[in-house]
């Protein structure tokens, strides 16, 4: 089945949650997914993880940002942080949250398979 490739390009909560949501969903219909945060968006991994929207998605009785994170993961979805971007954030491998993987971004389309699809939030 064709693989989903999603790269996060801004440190905004709310399109990082939406490329979640995208992620999951693909991930539930059996597609192999990742999503690669990109520059200033690697600090949304820095561990405690939230964002301003969480009051709102908890009355909603939506998951927070950290419980989607850690939903996604355990539906197979494979998060990839931006090396470059947390050292542009200041951060260290210590201050993610567990299991993420660092890389590049010349890694990340290298995995790609030839007809994956490629989606920017």
């Amino acid at each position: 089945m064709r693989g989903l490739s999603l790269i996060v390009a801004a440190a905004d909560g709310g399109r990082f949650y939406a490329a979640l949501e995208t992620a999951a969903a693909a991930s539930a219909l059996g597609r192999p997914t990742r999503v690669f945060l990109q520059g200033e968006a690697a600090a949304l991994l820095r561990a405690p993880v939230s964002f301003d929207g969480d009051p709102a998605r908890r009355a909603a009785g939506q998951p927070d940002l950290a419980s989607l994170i850690a939903e996604a993961m355990a539906m197979g979805v494979r998060l990839i942080v931006c090396q470059s971007g947390m050292a542009l954030a200041g951060m260290r491998a210590s201050e993610l949250v567990p299991d993420i993987r660092a890389g590049g971004l010349v890694s990340f389309l290298a995995e790609a398979g030839a007809d994956d699809q490629l989606v920017v939030f």
